[in-house]
């Protein structure tokens, strides 16, 4: 008796063994007869693998299963699976689009301007040195507030920006028009996109063009003491540039969520840099009920030969 299909949770950097029983419960309601596995309880080279949930699986691990017909990361980033060169080419990748995980990055983007616009950071450097002293407080409508990356995630938080009554322009390659947003498109839009800022949040993907995007120059194009909200990828951004911009004042502030390397090393610098607020990768995340539901839709999707819904592009990285 042959074995049964089955999907593969897998991770060389995080335990994923309590997302099992989610991806079980979905398996039984959405697609009979799968068998869900965590790896190394099923061995490179197995047959029966149809289907791998990764974040960050060990390279090579995809093209040394045979049956593979679906990658999926089990986040809204796709960059830790399509780092693999040995990737298969004919294998579709997906990543996780969730509504839920949407609303939770836009309610953090905006506690995040908040914090900035209400002058809370002022009141917390003040708070050690015993100082009452009420920052200038205005209307949201004369902060303007940049938002890079328009997908999913990227629309949502404009739209709640914009709700609030904050000046909202939104950047991407390719043109998104949103109802409220001013946006900008491609390369040549971005300096006249952030010129203006009061605050810029980074919400792009991570690809070829965005790896190293926030450096010296990047920091210069902004307004004198902008804030920066970084919830996009820790590799987006190259840290000793940003020091220096905080120290020279270009920043007035930042707020970075994601790393390079994470966790962050305890002794790192950046835990103690004035006017930087380190935050554990926290902005939002999708719960193991729905990433589970989206990536056994998908594995059933491509069992009976029709192509995935949260597909990536590979070429475009997202």
């Amino acid at each position: 008796m042959s074995a049964a299909p089955t999907l593969l949770l897998c991770s060389e950097t995080d335990d994923l063994g309590d997302l099992r029983p989610a991806f079980e419960q979905a398996a039984a309601e959405r697609c009979p007869g799968l068998r869900v596995a965590l790896w190394p309880e099923v061995a490179a080279g197995a047959a029966e693998v149809v289907a791998l949930a990764s974040w960050f699986a060990p390279l090579g691990l995809p093209a040394a299963l045979p049956g593979l017909r679906l990658i999926a990361s089990i986040g809204a980033g796709a960059e830790h699976v399509l780092r693999d060169p040995g990737l298969p080419a004919g294998v579709p990748v997906t990543r996780i689009v969730d509504e839920q995980q949407a609303r939770g990055m836009a309610e953090f983007v905006l506690w995040a301007a908040l914090y900035y616009h209400r002058g809370l950071d002022r009141v917390q450097q003040q708070q050690p040195r015993g100082v009452w002293r009420m920052p200038p407080q205005r209307p949201a409508a004369q902060t303007r507030v940049g938002v890079m990356g328009l997908g999913t995630m990227g629309a949502e938080v404009a739209r709640c920006l914009a709700g609030h009554g904050f000046e909202v322009h939104g950047w991407s390659r390719r043109g998104h028009a949103i109802e409220g947003v001013r946006t900008w498109a491609g390369d040549v839009q971005l300096e006249d996109f952030l010129r203006p800022l009061d605050i810029v949040v980074s919400l792009l993907p991570l690809t070829e063009h965005t790896r190293g995007l926030c450096n010296a120059r990047w920091f210069a194009r902004l307004k004198p003491g902008a804030a920066f909200i970084n919830c996009g990828r820790g590799e987006q951004v190259v840290l000793p540039d940003l020091l220096e911009a905080l120290e020279r004042g270009q920043l007035g502030g930042a707020v970075l969520d994601v790393f390079e390397h994470e966790p962050l090393p305890p002794v790192h610098p950046l835990w103690h840099t004035p006017r930087l607020l380190v935050t554990p990768h926290m902005a939002s995340s999708v719960s193991p009920e729905a990433m589970a539901r989206q990536i056994v839709g998908d594995t059933a999707r491509v069992l009976a030969g029709l192509a995935p819904v949260h597909a990536v592009d590979r070429a475009r990285g997202y």
